[in-house]
């Protein structure tokens, strides 16, 4: 059998109404590769009255990876760092040992009728790098390397697949594809990394003729490789990477290998010691309940 595990997502309301679909973390497994959380929000058409501004919030031990399909969202954070995000570009955050960002509407967005639709995933970063410097990295579109095949149409945008290799610099061997597939065509997935997976982002798609449920993740078995089928014209992203170098615990924004860490994280966020987002003077509470397992 060529799927090992189906993940269907729960829906979180992350404020003001934005509801995302959250794949990972799953009760199956915890991670895929090093992809330890997977979002996937819209498409929403939001009214000009909308506000789906995220405040200024921590991370510790992670680095989150933005890409959109739709829309734009303003960045800042406590490294200084001001970027719009725009579809097709990769942004990738490293959260190291500490880091504060903002995801806001643009100035030139607001007040008018607007459409979202993107993912945005954590990579728990290795238990060597957990503490590192926090910094930011965005990719435009323009950067990201393309092939076309026989009725595909892949997008590399972190990793290497189909001879292509993506600039985005990461700290274990991850991928992550965006792919297009015409109506009625296959494309062959070789050379996977020991654990990846496949979620379809529109249309429905087939993996080795077993259909796929809209807004679920297949997670391949380690050493295959899968026969992707498009029924209809679909669209659909692979992750995945080296397996996690052991459990991470979580809670909220902080992704450790200690619990001891994620601790002493929340109480420097309740204390406001994080850096601060120059410009911003909001930020969102940490939640007032025990940190997970």
């Amino acid at each position: 059998m060529t799927v090992a595990h189906f993940f269907k997502p729960h829906q979180k309301d992350i404020g003001g109404g934005f509801v995302v679909r959250r794949v990972l973390p799953a009760a199956a497994r915890q991670a895929v590769g090093p992809f330890i959380f997977f979002d996937h929000f819209g498409p929403l058409d939001a009214p000009p009255e909308a506000n789906h501004d995220v405040r200024p919030h921590p991370h510790i031990g992670l680095a989150t990876v933005t890409y959109l399909f739709e829309g734009a969202m303003e960045h800042r954070d406590s490294v200084g760092s001001v970027q719009r995000i725009e579809p097709g570009a990769i942004n990738w955050m490293t959260a190291g040992r500490g880091i504060v960002h903002s995801e806001r509407t643009p100035a030139d967005l607001k007040g008018k009728p607007r459409r979202s639709h993107g993912l945005q995933l954590w990579a728990a970063l290795p238990q060597a790098h957990e503490e590192v410097e926090p910094s930011f990295s965005h990719t435009p579109a323009s950067a990201i390397p393309e092939v076309t095949l026989d009725g595909a149409h892949v997008r590399v945008l972190i990793g290497s697949a189909f001879g292509q290799t993506s600039p985005v610099a990461t700290f274990s061997e991850t991928l992550y594809l965006d792919i297009r597939l015409d109506a009625g065509q296959t494309l062959t997935l070789q050379d996977l990394p020991e654990e990846a997976a496949v979620y379809p982002v529109m249309g429905e798609i087939a993996i080795d003729g077993e259909i796929l449920a809209p807004n679920t993740m297949a997670m391949i078995e380690a050493g295959t490789g899968a026969r992707v089928t498009a029924r209809e014209a679909a669209q659909f992203v692979v992750i995945g990477g080296e397996p996690l170098d052991g459990r991470r615990f979580l809670f909220w924004n902080f992704v450790s290998s200690s619990k001891e860490r994620i601790a002493r994280a929340s109480e420097e966020w309740e204390q406001q010691k994080f850096a601060k987002v120059p410009g911003e003077t909001e930020f969102i509470p940490l939640p007032q309940r025990p940190p997970a397992t």
